[in-house]
């Protein structure tokens, strides 16, 4: 793909847009986590346990909120993303908070060239492999930063949910499951905040199940589990239901929101 480059840089300017309006969102809740509230979901916490100790890198990790947490939580963090502003946030808020995480500014795909130690754990999650037009350099780069025994976590929306074009009122089912054409949206605001005036110019691309796990797989990465689950720790999607646990559902649960992988480098 030679255009590939414009396609990170229109989705890098995009991103730096986004930051400040996400840090002032109701969403991310940024002086609630400035006061010590996690940014962590249900099914990170349960999948990856006591940290404490431990060195973790989170890919693509905005403006850092996961990646702090986890350092609250006694991980030897470093997080990267594409965005410079997110970046800045994220070392003025590790400066703020006192706290010891890494932050560095690359494209996801490029992460060894920028990061050259390695780590018991790589996290990702939440929205970021559609960002990516081919996982297999994403995989051969998770097998090259972890340790030998170590672990790879995501959480992501299902590739069901990239099937839908959510831009009109109605939800409706537009793109391929592996669809390997580029996507491109442009739209006014943002997930966190659907009212802001910001232009939202993004080229995305979806993935199946089977090219995350093949990914994976030929990189080296032994695949403990995949689970799908129909409930969403985040109110991004149009008509969502909040259930008495604070997760979010379909109202008719046709298709999964979510899926799960833990993988191990042996």
């Amino acid at each position: 793909m030679d255009a590939k480059p414009d396609y990170f840089k229109v989705n890098k300017a995009t991103w730096n847009d986004k930051v400040k309006v996400h840090a002032a969102s109701d969403m991310y809740h940024l002086e609630d986590f400035k006061k010590g509230k996690s940014s962590l979901m249900p099914y990170e916490l349960e999948a990856l346990g006591d940290v404490s100790g431990k060195r973790l890198l989170h890919l693509q990790c905005h403006f850092g909120q996961d990646t702090l947490s986890w350092s609250r939580l006694g991980a030897k963090c470093v997080g990267v993303d594409l965005s410079d502003a997110g970046i800045a946030l994220a070392k003025d808020l590790n400066a703020e908070l006192q706290l010891d995480a890494e932050f560095v500014c690359c494209n996801v795909l490029e992460t060894s060239a920028h990061v050259k130690e390695t780590f018991d754990i790589v996290f990702t999650s939440y929205g970021v492999i559609g960002w990516l037009p081919d996982l297999k350099p994403w995989g051969k780069m998770i097998a090259e930063k972890l340790n030998t025994g170590g672990v790879f976590f995501i959480a992501e929306f299902h590739p069901i949910v990239w099937m839908f074009d959510y831009l009109e009122a109605k939800p409706i089912m537009k793109y391929g499951y592996m669809q390997e054409e580029v996507i491109y949206e442009e739209y006014e605001g943002t997930y966190a905040n659907q009212d802001s005036t910001i232009v939202s110019k993004e080229y995305g691309w979806n993935h199946g199940l089977s090219e995350v796990i093949n990914a994976l797989t030929e990189a080296g990465l032994h695949i403990e589990y995949l689970n799908e689950y129909d409930a969403s720790p985040y109110d991004v999607l149009p008509n969502l239901e909040e259930t008495t646990s604070g997760m979010y559902v379909s109202r008719d649960k046709l298709y999964p929101l979510i899926f799960t992988l833990k993988a191990t480098k042996l």
